[in-house]
């Protein structure tokens, strides 16, 4: 089956053709970093606006790049939430406009179903059930996955999502948006052991990283001058690595507290390098397989819409034109929204 997926749940607006959910045709993001960086964060109504800028071209570069025509698409895969709902609505409109007009099944999809289906097209695919780490800017949630249409809550953040809390710390070290590349970058010519920072609720698999973003700034207000730029390393990679600790620690406990021996991590914030590394060696160390999509199909893209829109079609699932848009949407809710 020849799937369209489009993905427009908060900056980015994506378009990508896959094949039988596993072989990806094309896969085209157009980012607005430029246009929120100013502000240090993603503004809603702008966003939107620009989704409805770049929606066409960007499914029309889907298209082009796999070879295919419109046509020859048999089913529409488009994320339905959670999200922002002004950025959500567009691809949502767009994708009814194309079942409609070419008379094609259409189905909505959970975005942080798609990060976890993203994996799918890495080529080293997890049998069932596995545990899912899924940590992007507004999530971090560990799961046991028992099917792509079935999750289980183990654990989920408090508070700030992981992503929100590099987010944060970069902009209270003033050094600029999106956070967490820049941190992960400069963190590389950091020693993370000179400026230790808490890592909060050990004894739980939930998360809370508000105290983290707290000490930092209690850290900054104790100092008597600015973060020099020889600093800043030490300080971000101390930070970054306090915030990769929970993350790693826990999800390997909570696969082992349920028996499971695979582990998917997915999400935005799963393209940190240093996170990426960690879980690789500690995993090893516990004979885990861990299981990270290739950076590219981390951040939010549409080929992950798709692979989960052609597990629904080809179990025949349809959605009408009444769909509508959700902010919210919980995982293990999927199939009863």
């Amino acid at each position: 089956m020849l799937v369209l997926g489009i993905e427009s749940s908060c900056d980015e607006t994506a378009a990508a053709v896959v094949r039988d959910g596993r072989s990806m045709l094309s896969n085209v993001i157009s980012s607005q970093i430029n246009v929120h960086k100013k502000y240090g964060g993603v503004v809603p109504e702008l966003a939107s606006r620009k989704h409805i800028e770049a929606v066409v071209p960007v499914i029309e570069q889907a298209l082009d790049d796999a070879g295919v025509k419109l046509g020859d698409i048999q089913g529409i895969a488009v994320t339905r939430g959670p999200g922002l709902i002004g950025s959500l609505l567009v691809g949502l409109s767009m994708a009814k406009g194309i079942a409609f007009a070419r008379k094609i099944p259409l189905v909505g999809v959970n975005h942080l179903e798609g990060h976890v289906a993203a994996v799918y097209l890495s080529g080293d695919i997890p049998e069932f059930p596995f545990v899912a780490l899924v940590v992007s800017g507004g999530h971090t949630n560990i799961y046991l996955t028992e099917s792509l249409q079935s999750f289980r809550t183990l654990g989920q953040t408090r508070d700030d999502a992981a992503g929100e809390a590099f987010d944060k710390a970069a902009k209270l070290l003033g050094i600029g948006y999106p956070g967490g590349v820049i941190i992960d970058k400069l963190a590389e010519k950091g020693d993370p052991s000179l400026i230790p920072f808490p890592r909060s609720m050990k004894d739980s698999l939930d998360f809370s990283f508000s105290g983290l973003k707290t000490s930092l700034l209690n850290y900054l207000r104790r100092r008597e001058a600015p973060v020099t730029g020889e600093e800043m390393p030490h300080v971000v990679a101390g930070y970054q690595e306090a915030i990769v600790d929970v993350l790693v620690e826990k999800t390997l406990r909570a696969a082992e507290m349920n028996g499971i021996r695979r582990i998917v991590v997915a999400g935005g914030v799963a393209a940190n390098s240093r996170l990426r590394d960690r879980f690789r060696k500690e995993g090893g160390k516990r004979g885990m397989r861990i299981f990270i999509p290739p950076v590219v199909l981390c951040t939010d893209n549409a080929a992950m819409i798709a692979v989960v829109g052609n597990d629904l079609l080809s179990r025949g699932g349809r959605d009408g034109f009444d769909l509508n848009a959700v902010s919210r949407w919980p995982l293990d809710s999927v199939g009863s929204c």
